[in-house]
């Protein structure tokens, strides 16, 4: 059906909450399951209405202002592309914090929340530490990191120019200072940040045989950049790292990385020939190993 006269139809027949929810359901069945389109429509509704998540589960007959109906219809026309919520929104939500994310930032993660927490729990919050962040995109891990270690000094990098103009209006909008820096950590021969006492790194991970399994909202709109590498050298950005730690962490510094759960095995090995110790594999909370510390 053509898209403007799937909106005309929304905007005549959808006049209820639980009507946006049936129309949700319905338009979206190819791209989602049910329990996804639940929560995306949750989302929605409260994000037009303001209201919370309770009210709208206890009032589905309340009904929206001509305005929320167009804005309600817009945003499922987008959302019939692939493109996911976060970036028709423009906004997510990580670690209890707002970022604004786009095209050129990835979505954050709830396992990436994960991370930061074991790196929170593993420092003294009071610490005086300095923290570098390896492929910030939206900057949540930094962002993060510092507003939870208002002692700490906290650089972050990344290749692109666009992420970190993102990521420098997230820091503003959550009050916290983080030295963003373009640089390329697989060229860094221009990055010099000796005595850094943790490391943390959600570098790209995703192999083209993943690729394959990948939803298209994430394939199809999220930078790849930031995703991908090589079939053939799948470890390549933890290799990098590797090196780079090894020459610019302090003796019993931290490591933190977010690794592909199918290569584990792979990166235990590939830190433990560069000297790293007391290196754990712990899974994220859909039980895959997906993160790795280790001290230098």
């Amino acid at each position: 059906m053509h898209t403007t006269k799937v909106a005309f139809m929304l905007l005549c027949y959808v006049k209820t909450i639980n009507e946006v929810f049936l129309a949700f359901k319905h338009e979206l069945n190819d791209l989602y399951n049910n329990n996804e389109t639940e929560a995306l429509t949750l989302w929605v509704v409260s994000e037009i209405m303001e209201l919370s998540k309770a009210t709208i589960k206890a009032f589905p007959e309340k009904e929206l202002t001509v305005l929320q109906q167009e804005l309600s219809s817009s945003i499922l026309m987008e959302l019939k592309t692939g493109k996911p919520l976060q970036y028709v929104l423009g906004y997510t939500e990580f670690y209890g914090l707002r970022f604004v994310v786009n095209p050129a930032t990835l979505i954050p993660r709830p396992e990436t929340e994960e991370l930061v927490e074991w790196v929170l729990n593993s420092v003294d919050k009071e610490d005086n530490i300095f923290i570098l962040d390896i492929g910030t995109g939206s900057g949540c891990i930094p962002i993060s990191l510092k507003k939870n270690l208002p002692n700490a000094h906290i650089s972050s990098i990344d290749i692109s120019p666009e992420a970190l103009q993102t990521a420098k209006i997230n820091a503003e909008l959550n009050e916290v200072e983080v030295n963003f820096i373009e640089a390329d950590i697989l060229n860094n021969s221009q990055l010099t940040t000796h005595n850094l006492q943790l490391i943390v790194s959600n570098p790209p991970y995703v192999t083209p045989a993943d690729k394959d399994q990948m939803h298209l909202n994430v394939v199809g709109f999220e930078p790849h950049t930031a995703l991908f590498v090589p079939q053939d050298d799948p470890l390549l950005f933890y290799k990098a790292i590797a090196k780079f730690a090894v020459a610019n962490l302090t003796l019993g510094g931290f490591l933190f990385l977010e690794i592909n759960e199918s290569y584990g095995q792979e990166t235990i090995e590939l830190l433990n020939s560069k000297g790293f110790k007391n290196i754990g594999l712990r899974k994220d909370m859909s039980g895959r190993n997906r993160m790795i510390r280790a001290t230098l």
